[in-house]
């Protein structure tokens, strides 16, 4: 079942997201790969949130295993002197949390960094996740690598911009190691299709041209989110009237053919 949607589908907005997420990242890589010249190679990498006991507070690193601090044995002692000391019986607590897939653009043979392509989610466009993500951002930001942000929701907070985006709904924006502190913005709305988007490599290279509306609809059938989108409830994207209208009136004439 194909989506009723023109182009991105708001009711992907919901429980569904991690699912699409990784789905379309995967595809997104192959567009990629596809139109790679022969030394370039597109991989997925990804990244953990890990929680702490504290739950407000998470560390964004890859994923590893910690081991919590117990009290010092009532039989130990201070000195430097020789002791046998008996163990604390302790738990590995693997702490785990959202989990999330980019993609890295290598240069052949040395492998390189070129680019890095991200796929927005509500785990870094909402705290705590914005503020490790943002970080993580600004790090890419001040090596010589392109950043590449597709974000495709309409909720959570866009990234941070010294002027205001263009009003829309969707952006896609490119950040050429060369050209910063300028990017590019392309923008979109609900109505709208999705466009081709350009990937950038290194000179003399051109930019690799992605057609975002082949991968979607590559992405929404693998995944077969056709059969679990409940396109009967209310769309769970952050809508206004209008839009709400709109998407009502898509559900509604997709119901009668």
């Amino acid at each position: 079942m194909a989506t009723p949607f023109p182009g991105m589908d708001p009711y992907l907005e919901g429980p569904e997201w991690p699912d699409f997420h990784s789905t379309f990242v995967h595809c997104w890589r192959e567009a990629v790969a596809d139109g790679l010249p022969n030394d370039y190679v597109a991989k997925i990498d990804e990244r953990v949130y890990l929680v702490e006991t504290d739950p407000e507070v998470r560390k964004l690193i890859k994923p590893d295993v910690a081991v919590s601090r117990g009290a010092r044995p009532s039989g130990a002692r201070a000195s430097g002197a020789v002791a046998t000391l008996e163990p604390v019986t302790m738990r590995l607590e693997i702490i785990d949390g959202p989990r999330e897939l980019f993609i890295e653009i290598l240069r052949r043979p040395e492998l390189s960094l070129v680019a890095v392509l991200e796929l927005l989610s509500p785990a870094n466009k909402e705290n705590p996740g914005r503020t490790e993500y943002l970080s993580k951002r600004s790090a890419v930001l001040r090596q010589n690598v392109h950043l590449v942000e597709l974000d495709l929701l309409r909720g959570g907070q866009r990234v941070p911009s010294p002027k205001p985006l263009p009003a829309a709904d969707y952006y896609y924006l490119v950040a050429h190691a060369e050209g910063r502190p300028d990017c590019q913005v392309y923008s979109w709305n609900l109505p709208d299709g999705l466009p081709r988007i350009p990937v950038p490599l290194r000179p003399p290279h051109a930019d690799v041209i992605v057609d975002l509306a082949k991968v979607f609809t590559t992405a929404y059938d693998r995944g077969r989110f056709g059969r679990s989108l409940r396109y009967d409830r209310p769309c769970p994207a952050p809508l206004n009237d209008d839009q709400r209208r709109w998407v009502e009136s898509v559900i509604a004439a997709k119901a009668t053919t």
